[in-house]
């Protein structure tokens, strides 16, 4: 009588298949994790644009990004820190850049802050079981005003080359008036110079030239001409009456 006896699976074949199962689902779990991030930073963008940015000013969405940053990597740096973890809303800064400015406070409830009274003070406190979101919506605010600032920049030097070269097209026209002046100013005098010395010439040519000569004149008489040296003597007739 026999019996069919099968070997014991090899050690290494069976790591490799847990393995190979361990990076599948590894594998899923990425991928499912980055569309959640995906979609969680769509998320913060839009609390800022149109949230935060289209009903305020830009000064002041400015501003409330920038409190909303500060706050966010104070918690990252220190996230045992008590002072950190919570925020008044009777305080004058957070009530002018977070209460009052639209959409802000929304942005610190998605970070994970939530409203809680404390000794009868109305308070935000942060929710650690959400360090996920604090972290993506402290990079999407970083990205936020990195842009915003580079945009400023931009704009301030496109305003200072623009206003540099009105000011250089203004000091070459008022340089050009004033060369055309001065260039008009020279012309006159050469003018008047040249008149003057065509006047002096001429003066002077009348005053140098000679007088011409008086002509002949004849007195009546017995012949006789002043101009002639000796007098002329007309013979009287033989006849007489």
């Amino acid at each position: 009588m026999s019996s069919d006896t099968s070997s014991p699976p090899d050690p290494e074949f069976l790591a490799a298949a847990a393995q190979s199962r361990n990076a599948t689902t590894t594998q899923a779990l990425s991928s499912s994790e980055l569309l959640r991030q995906h979609e969680q930073r769509q998320k913060f963008r839009r609390l800022i644009d149109p949230g935060i940015s289209r009903p305020n000013s830009q000064e002041a969405a400015m501003a409330s990004l920038k409190i909303l940053s500060k706050i966010s990597e104070n918690l990252i740096r220190e996230p045992e820190n008590p002072k950190f973890r919570q925020f008044k809303t009777t305080n004058d800064t957070i009530r002018r850049c977070l209460i009052e400015t639209k959409g802000a406070l929304e942005y610190a409830i998605e970070l994970g802050f939530r409203p809680e009274i404390k000794d009868f003070q109305p308070l935000y406190v942060w929710n650690e079981r959400k360090s996920e979101e604090l972290r993506l919506g402290a990079q999407i605010l970083q990205e936020t005003i990195a842009l915003a600032e580079q945009k400023s920049a931009r704009s301030q030097k496109n305003a200072a080359e623009a206003k540099a070269a009105t000011e250089a097209v203004t000091r070459n026209t008022l340089l050009a008036f004033m060369d055309d002046r001065k260039t008009k100013m020279l012309r006159d005098q050469r003018d008047r110079h040249n008149r003057e010395a065509r006047a002096l010439r001429s003066s002077s040519e009348e005053t140098t030239s000679p007088s011409p000569a008086p002509p002949s004149a004849e007195m009546p008489g017995n012949g006789h001409v002043l101009s002639s040296p000796d007098p002329v003597v007309v013979d009287e007739s033989p006849y007489r009456d």
